[in-house]
């Protein structure tokens, strides 16, 4: 049997209703015909019975863009359906949904409520952090309906994290952010360091990017918020996996994992993929209405491909923060060089945040382990 694997799914591909200036997905259109993008009734339910046939322990499916909402609720609804009658008895089911929170409404709210989806909400912080890359097709800033998105999942009780995009604005600012976000209610944050090439320059960084050393500046201040606030009340994606490893466990972070095999991307055509971050022709496992989900997941091309997480630079090999990084994203190291064989871009930040962190994280995992 394969390793298992999360199912990443991409129903409407690239497709999106806005058009963020940081997006690295986009582009991806360029590999599918023209026009809309939509995963038709007879790929979705190959896509179900294939992937439960595989029997993991815990199937995961997760939906992303895109803009995953595109599809309409009518596709979610036929999704549990589905689920229902090619799901085993005993056989675990989770879904997550991962949106730009502009289509959310109460009937949406109660949907994912209902069906216990983890959401996560793309929000760049207060309105005039949001607004400046995060824009609609029409230049105007997409702030308040991402709120109003927000607003109808708290009414109906649904489950949502926050994914926070730091760019070279609000990556300045960890504090208002941080207080925002608790001024908001929210429970579980993510904040994802944006880094992509410039235009025709790939030694160079695009004008959003952050650098390492912004990165690493502004984790350690808000794990200094985190600690002041109540851990037990914020859960933070980058020192929930840091304590997961330190707790002996893998990380739940796939950054640092020891190898990149935790997921399969489905695109709306049913086309499969080893990542998100490498959806090209040299990493296209095969199509699911084709082949069989669990034989992709066993595909030479996958298994070649995880092989990059652990062809590691020689200073990261002598780096004492190696078992607890294991290099960092292939796509990280590979941004400005070409090749994955060297550190990662956001070395410097790690290595700045696990020296400040790591003392008081262990001490944590301690008292956890010890029950106080």
């Amino acid at each position: 049997m394969a390793r298992p694997f999360t199912l990443l799914i991409k129903p409407a591909g690239p497709d999106c209703n806005i058009a963020c200036e940081y997006c690295f997905y986009a582009c991806k259109s360029e590999m599918f015909s023209s026009g809309a993008h939509r995963m038709t009734d007879e790929v979705q339910e190959c896509l179900v019975k294939s992937y439960l046939e595989c029997c993991f322990e815990q199937s995961s499916f997760a939906f992303q863009g895109g803009e995953p909402t595109l599809m309409g609720l009518d596709f979610y609804k036929r999704l549990i359906e589905l689920q229902k009658q090619y799901g085993l008895p005993g056989q675990i089911i989770s879904n997550a949904l991962q949106t730009n929170g502009i289509l959310l409404d109460d009937q949406w709210g109660k949907f994912l409520a209902e069906y216990k989806f983890l959401t996560g909400i793309s929000l760049d912080g207060p309105k005039e952090y949001h607004d400046i890359y995060r824009k609609d097709r029409a230049g105007s800033g997409t702030f308040d309906r991402v709120m109003a998105g927000i607003e109808a999942c708290q009414r109906n009780n649904a489950e949502y994290n926050i994914l926070v995009l730091l760019n070279n604005i609000n990556v300045q600012s960890p504090d208002k952010l941080f207080d925002f976000f608790i001024g908001l209610g929210v429970q579980y944050l993510q904040f994802i360091p944006c880094v992509e090439k410039a235009e025709n320059n790939s030694q160079k960084t695009s004008p959003h990017s952050i650098t390492p050393e912004e990165y690493g500046n502004f984790m350690n201040r808000i794990f200094d918020r985190w600690l002041d606030y109540d851990i037990r009340k914020l859960s933070v994606r980058l020192f929930d996996s840091m304590l997961s490893y330190l707790l002996g466990n893998p990380h739940t972070e796939c950054t640092f994992g020891r190898q990149c095999a935790d997921y399969i991307v489905i695109e709306h055509n049913g086309d499969a993929f080893c990542c998100d971050f490498y959806v090209t022709g040299d990493t296209r496992l095969g199509n699911i209405m084709e082949t069989p989900i669990g034989r992709l997941g066993k595909n030479e091309i996958k298994c070649t491909f995880n092989r990059k997480k652990t062809e590691i630079d020689n200073k990261c090999l002598i780096c004492r923060y190696l078992d607890i990084c294991r290099g960092g994203c292939p796509k990280d190291r590979a941004m400005l060089t070409g090749t994955h064989k060297v550190p990662s871009y956001f070395c410097e930040g790690y290595k700045m945040f696990f020296a400040y962190a790591l003392p008081r994280l262990e001490i944590i995992a301690h008292d956890i382990q010890t029950g106080k």
